[in-house]
């Protein structure tokens, strides 16, 4: 199979050996690098790397040395041993190195040392996921059968029987779960915990960069609970935190737990050679700035390794285009030497059993690839690949090197290739290499004082124990929110304390990780009725209406109802050559402005918004040509939120400085702009773009003459998680480079990779957009 990557050369070259090696593969990368206009933007070489090693401490006991021994570790990496000293000296602690290594042992060495050495201590882990639970307790019990001992660690989440709870609560030593089973299932019962709460050393959290934006938020409140029960015990444990490289690890790990932390990040782990190459699909019309597929040319990478039994790996940033690269390759490989059941689907609609399935196939090789989310971007054991391919930039140059270290972890030779999409980010990261590969500029931001995420949490609190008179939460005097919890008649004042008093259970009625814990169950009524998948709510109304096409391991399935009220949508399997898009519509109003200034004539301001979404319609989209093939209407439940947002008032004297344009094409300037200063608001923050709206809002009932717009980039999730200030303090710096992003930008009149195509912002849009921010730099 002749498969070019967007220059024939290279085609031409793979084909001449059935199988050439992985080396063979990149230096056909290099080659085509070296061409000019050439869709191979960068190639980072990372050579191999000795590792630096430091002797095993004398403080560690002798029966875990030997088991350390008994597995070929007779030396420690240099930031394990630091690791375990800073920890003796009773430190908290946050070890940021490289993926794969050797993080885990950071943890478990001072972990078990402890647990050795003072009988009937106690420690929790806790991880963002299930599935890194149950791996992570795979290589904590190996160490504990080297060393003969009885030490004993247990998962303990929504998977663990009913049965066996009671025996974990009383007999382990360690506790691996997530932070959503101790909201739900450990805090709100501590009483039948009160011999491990007050025995407990150690809070290990693992990949601490993930718990950022409002699962962040969440989790400092959930650790503010958490040591409130341990205070109420008697205890006072440590936390060990490990994370991706990121640039403010230490900021984090305090923001989340309050407490003061030692920094590690020298690596001492050795490292095998990998090649990061960056991808970008070619211009097919220039003018209007489109290029191929993304999802096509990821495909076509993807297949070179695929093809050449080079076990691969490829990320994709949504469901959706996960379901479609999965049918994509499935066709491909069915048509080839290679048979489409060794590719497959892994994300978190899946049923646990399914996806611990996958894994499994995947570790001993009977799988040539999988698709998934970024629910395989974390550390889950799944052996050795060759190759990880990057449909699309993740968002964050952290999650880059977390998905590209997926290949490689046992130190051999690996390749990651990260396919750009049009998207305005993508391109930005694969034009500027040098922003990338140097050291990592990201911060990862919390709010956990937002009010609805802190007003859950206080009810959470005052369920698990009354709260007295005088007591924070956090850095906060509650006082005045108890008062108002008792006027709605949730807690009730006595004995100088505050009880719970409601018959709610106030854990299930907060999700850790979004606005609202109604999930869609999805019923496939093909044959005889069953659930197949489970979805969020603001996912379900994008992609669970009535008429459309759910896609589930590259099956399709036509939406006959979509029960809003119980939470259901029932499915029915067909075979479609298309599938849906969902389209919304937004408006925003300000509900109070926290600061503002004039700025060129024009005015910035941040403050809370009323955001109104409504899901009014859907695409067809067929498979392939991504051609528009039909449209639907729909009226779906208006959905309202109050956030923050930073703005740009645009009066009409500062539009009227721009007599050139019509009034309709300063509207397409102002909404191109909008999309272009996203981008740069995402670098400038290190968010996902997707956690920024962007909304054009303006009054026009005296015409376009008259209207004066303002132009919102708001916080998607309710109360914000802390965007919108830093977003108005840097106002000057994001118009710059925005502007810079338009200059670079080689389009004619505008393209997806700036202020969006033009037949969606007009054809002097991006003109109108680019003499606007001249002005406002003024």
């Amino acid at each position: 199979m002749n498969l070019s990557l967007g220059f024939p050369e290279f085609s031409q070259e793979l084909s001449v050996s059935r199988k050439p090696s992985l080396e063979a593969v990149v230096a056909r990368f290099q080659s085509a690098h070296k061409e000019p206009d050439s869709p191979v933007r960068a190639i980072h070489h990372q050579p191999a790397a000795e590792g630096v090693y430091a002797e095993i401490p004398p403080a560690v006991d002798a029966r875990l040395r030997a088991a350390l021994e008994k597995r070929g570790i007779t030396r420690l990496y240099a930031h394990q041993a630091d690791a375990f000293e800073e920890i003796e000296r009773g430190r908290n602690v946050v070890i940021v190195t490289p993926t794969a290594s050797g993080k885990t042992l950071c943890y478990n060495l001072p972990v078990l040392n402890r647990l050795l050495g003072e009988e009937g201590a106690r420690a929790m882990y806790l991880f963002p996921t299930k599935a890194l639970a149950e791996d992570q307790l795979h290589e904590f019990q190996s160490a504990v059968e080297e060393m003969g001992s009885e030490i004993r660690a247990f998962t303990y989440d929504g998977d663990t029987p009913q049965d066996a709870r009671k025996a974990v609560r009383q007999r382990a030593n360690v506790v691996l779960t997530n932070p959503d089973m101790l909201h739900t299932g450990i805090l709100p019962h501590h009483t039948r915990w009160a011999r491990y709460f007050e025995s407990l050393r150690y809070i290990v959290i693992d990949e601490l960069h993930y718990y950022r934006g409002v699962y962040g938020s969440h989790l400092a409140n959930l650790l503010r609970r958490l040591k409130r029960i341990c205070e109420f015990y008697g205890s006072k444990p440590q936390f060990i935190c490990c994370s991706a490289t990121i640039a403010n690890p230490r900021e984090l790990a305090e923001a989340l737990t309050g407490e003061a932390f030692t920094l590690v990040e020298r690596s001492g782990a050795p490292r095998g050679e990998k090649f990061f190459i960056f991808y970008n699909p070619p211009v097919v019309n220039r003018q209007l700035g489109i290029r191929r597929s993304y999802i096509d040319e990821s495909r076509r990478v993807a297949l070179e390794f695929i093809e050449r039994n080079l076990q691969t790996l490829v990320f994709a940033n949504s469901r959706l285009a996960t379901e479609v690269l999965v049918t994509y390759l499935k066709d491909a490989c069915d048509r080839g030497p290679v048979p489409g059941e060794t590719v497959r689907g892994y994300r978190g609609g899946y049923l646990p059993r399914e996806r611990r399935e996958i894994e499994r196939r995947l570790r001993e090789g009977e799988i040539r690839a999988v698709v998934a989310t970024n629910a395989l971007e974390l550390g889950i054991d799944i052996g050795s690949l060759d190759a990880v391919v990057m449909a699309g930039y993740p968002g964050t140059i952290a999650s880059s090197w977390q998905r590209a270290g997926r290949a490689g972890r046992r130190q051999g030779t690996s390749a990651a290739v990260l396919v750009a999409s049009s998207a305005p980010l993508d391109q930005y990261i694969v034009e500027h290499p040098d922003y990338f590969f140097g050291r990592s500029p990201e911060h990862a931001y919390i709010n956990p004082e937002n009010l609805e995420i802190l007003l859950a949490h206080i009810k959470c609190a005052a369920f698990e124990l009354p709260i007295r008179d005088g007591e924070k939460f956090g850095r906060h005097d509650i006082g005045e929110v108890c008062r108002f919890l008792e006027e709605a008649g949730f807690l009730h004042h006595s004995a100088g304390a505050w009880h719970w008093t409601s018959d709610t259970y106030p854990a299930d009625a907060t999700s850790l990780r979004s606005v609202t814990s109604d999930n869609f169950v999805v019923v496939d009524t093909t044959g005889e009725p069953r659930v197949i998948a489970e979805v969020s709510f603001p996912t379900a109304l994008t992609t669970l209406h009535e008429k459309a096409i759910y896609l589930h391991e590259a099956r399709q399935y036509h939406v006959e109802r979509f029960d809003y009220a119980e939470r259901k949508a029932y499915v029915k399997r067909v075979e479609s050559d298309y599938y849906t898009d969902a389209i919304d519509y937004t408006q925003v109003k300000v509900l109070d402005e926290f600061e503002g200034e004039a700025l060129a004539g024009a005015r910035r301001a941040h403050g809370d918004v009323r955001v109104n979404r409504q899901i009014v319609g859907f695409k067809k989209i067929k498979f392939y040509t991504c051609e528009n093939v039909g449209a639907g209407k729909l009226s779906m439940p208006e959905q309202e939120m109050h956030t923050t947002a930073f703005w740009l008032h645009f009066p009409a004297e500062f539009l009227a400085r721009f007599s050139e344009f019509t009034p309709a094409e300063k509207q397409s300037g102002i909404s191109g702009l909008g999309n272009a200063l996203r981008t740069v608001a995402a670098l400038l923050l290190m968010c996902d773009p997707r956690d920024l709206g962007v909304a054009l809002s303006e009054d026009v009932s005296g015409g376009l003459e008259t209207f004066e717009p303002n132009l919102y980039l708001y916080d998607m999730y309710p109360g914000g998680v802390g965007q919108s200030a830093p977003l108005y303090r840097l106002a000057p710096r994001l118009l710059k480079q925005t502007a810079e992003l338009l200059a670079a930008c080689g389009c004619e009149a505008g393209c997806p990779s700036c202020v969006g195509p033009a037949g969606e912002v007009g054809e002097r849009g991006k003109e109108a957009a680019a003499r606007m921010l001249g002005e406002l730099m003024v």
